[in-house]
């Protein structure tokens, strides 16, 4: 007992006699003997050993992100025809939507329902988001699709309210050129439903919206005697005439 006790002091005194030390001088088969004596092992390692930050993968990163911005500053600002093919292509990526709702859709089928950071309604009613596409509105129709090839002019009662066709995420809440207050969603399925000519917008950006949730106030007709507001279905960067998913009356 009295050895153990003696061999013991004799390897305390060896830590502290490490820890005393300069850096990059001491040996760790000092310390690692230590667990046959019931004490821990010593299994620290420095900074730059350390597995979630390894400074030269930093900035290895850092590296080469600049060369890509870069490589595509000069790119366009080069006049060569020959990378024409490769600024189409950055310009197309850069220009598509971000699929919020699908991604939001694959996270919770896949790892179910992540911590919510916007309010949670008590009792409401849950809607299969797979049926088909509501009416927007009790209205009909006094512009076909046919008449710009994107979207139609639905006529309502006066100060109605214009709610989501189908669940999703506002990616737009604002003023569009021609259609003036407008709110688009972006479904799920990567469709997008418009919601323009709004007198009022009652949603606000990257806000999820449930399907008959209400967007918007419609604006006055001409002779001011009804509602209107434009609809506007878009799937694969083309827009579909909404007569084709929404049973209107």
């Amino acid at each position: 007992m009295d050895d153990r006790r003696k061999d013991i002091r004799n390897r305390i005194a060896k830590r502290r006699k490490f820890n005393d030390k300069p850096a990059g001088s001491s040996s760790w088969t000092e310390i690692n003997n230590e667990e046959p004596y019931g004490i821990d092992s010593y299994n620290g390692y420095s900074e730059k050993d350390h597995p979630l930050f390894k400074k030269e993968y930093f900035f290895f990163k850092i590296l080469a992100s600049v060369c890509l911005f870069l490589i595509v500053a000069v790119m366009f600002k080069h006049p060569s025809v020959r990378l024409d093919p490769a600024r189409s292509f950055v310009m197309e990526n850069m220009n598509k939507e971000f699929q919020f709702a699908s991604i939001s859709n694959w996270y919770e089928s896949a790892f179910g329902k992540p911590i919510a950071f916007l309010p949670n309604e008590a009792n409401t009613e849950t809607v299969d988001s797979n049926e088909e596409y509501a009416m927007p509105a009790s209205a009909k129709i006094t512009q076909n699709f046919e008449t710009n090839g994107e979207g139609i002019i639905l006529e309502t009662s006066k100060g109605s309210k214009v709610e989501a066709v189908n669940e999703g995420v506002v990616i737009f809440a604002g003023e569009k050129e021609g259609i003036g207050k407008t709110v688009v969603i972006q479904h799920a399925n990567k469709t997008e439903s418009w919601y323009g000519q709004l007198k009022d917008i009652d949603v606000k950006l990257y806000e999820f919206v449930k399907k008959g949730n209400v967007v918007g106030q419609v604006t006055l007709s001409e002779d001011g005697s009804k509602g209107r507001f434009y609809l506007a279905i878009k799937e694969n960067d083309a827009f579909v005439d909404p007569k084709k998913v929404i049973s209107f009356e």
